[in-house]
């Protein structure tokens, strides 16, 4: 069964060419740090790039076996030394969210397509606050007005 094997398929493409097309995306996305693309495809784009990051940071002893497998995936490597010589520093403390992508408000002037750009994410960006504030201010009124009625009894 292929019940939630779901993969954007990015149009009328054959496997060959969207995986062709993911490397070409990916190997520029490592050289140059950010580029702007369709929307669809910088959501088809994140998983493969992450996944190869995760890949650099796998196995320390393996190196060898990583590069080859990243050079299976991204065939440019130039993006693969670049990757494992640069980039693989900048995201060893982090756990996973290693791209961001943020939609442009300006369609592609020449199909109208929703256009994206997609980024890395720097080393030291901690990303949003976590909402665990607004959990515990709600909760501090609740006790406090159990504690009040206990005081008042023993005032009465």
């Amino acid at each position: 069964m292929r019940h939630r094997k779901h993969r954007q398929t990015l149009g009328v493409r054959t496997k060959e060419h969207r995986s062709a097309l993911l490397a070409n995306l990916a190997s520029s996305l490592i050289e140059k740090g950010r580029i702007k693309t369709t929307t669809t495809k910088a959501k088809a784009l994140r998983p493969f790039v992450e996944k190869l990051i995760t890949l650099t940071k796998k196995g320390e002893g393996k190196k060898i076996h990583q590069r080859r497998l990243a050079s299976a995936r991204l065939r440019n490597p130039g993006a693969v030394k670049k990757l494992f010589d640069e980039r693989a520093a900048d995201f060893a403390n982090r756990v996973g969210g290693y791209t961001r992508i943020y939609k442009l408000a300006l369609p592609r002037l020449g199909d109208a397509a929703d256009m994206a750009i997609i980024e890395f994410v720097g080393a030291g960006d901690t990303g949003y606050a976590k909402g665990g504030r607004r959990r515990a201010k709600a909760k501090a009124p609740a006790a406090a007005e159990a504690a009040a009625p206990a005081e008042g009894e023993a005032k009465a």
